[in-house]
């Protein structure tokens, strides 16, 4: 890729991550486990955080940075995917995936693509659950390749909430192991 493209292709993940697109919708006055609850764009997640016992952690101090699946990320796992995993005895398990999305500090839109760029193109992104995400820029998307190997999109940034910060994504990240 040329260093032009490269450039188009990172301003056009910038404008993505413009957080005035999302002035409207999020106050930032919740912590990110009770934004979740209170969105029409993450029941799934929130329910999933609450059997899992991750309420409280996502409630806390942070600051913490949470690729969120969507609602329609969830829905797109095979059938009888998401009944599984809340159900207590795969709790473990479910932990596991759900701290696979979350990391320990702030990472807003501007300082990730900083780090892409600064990185050629790549950045590693280390998450709660001992993951390793790897982001990047593809055809002007922000995307997340999680230790599986799959790929995610980021659909919204910059959703900033009183203790962190949601960067919706489009699928479910998962550990290397499940």
């Amino acid at each position: 890729m040329s260093i032009k493209t490269t450039a188009l292709a990172t301003a056009a993940a910038l404008a993505l991550f413009a957080p005035a697109a999302f002035a409207d919708h999020h106050t930032g006055e919740k912590p990110i486990a009770d934004a979740a609850a209170a969105s029409d764009d993450f029941k799934t997640l929130a329910a999933a955080v609450d059997a899992a016992g991750l309420t409280e952690t996502l409630n806390g101090d942070g600051p913490f940075t949470v690729f969120a699946p969507t609602d329609e990320a969830f829905a797109a796992l095979p059938a009888g995917t998401v009944d599984t995993l809340l159900e207590p005895a795969n709790k473990a398990k479910l932990t596991s995936i759900l701290t696979c999305h979350v990391v320990d500090k702030e990472v807003m839109s501007a300082a990730l693509t900083k780090m892409i760029d600064d990185n050629n193109g790549t950045a590693e992104i280390p998450t709660l659950g001992d993951c390793t995400l790897q982001a990047m820029v593809k055809d002007g998307k922000v995307m997340i390749e999680d230790p599986a190997g799959d790929m995610v999109e980021v659909t919204k940034a910059d959703i900033e909430e009183s203790n962190g910060v949601i960067h919706a994504i489009d699928g479910v990240l998962m550990p290397a192991s499940s």
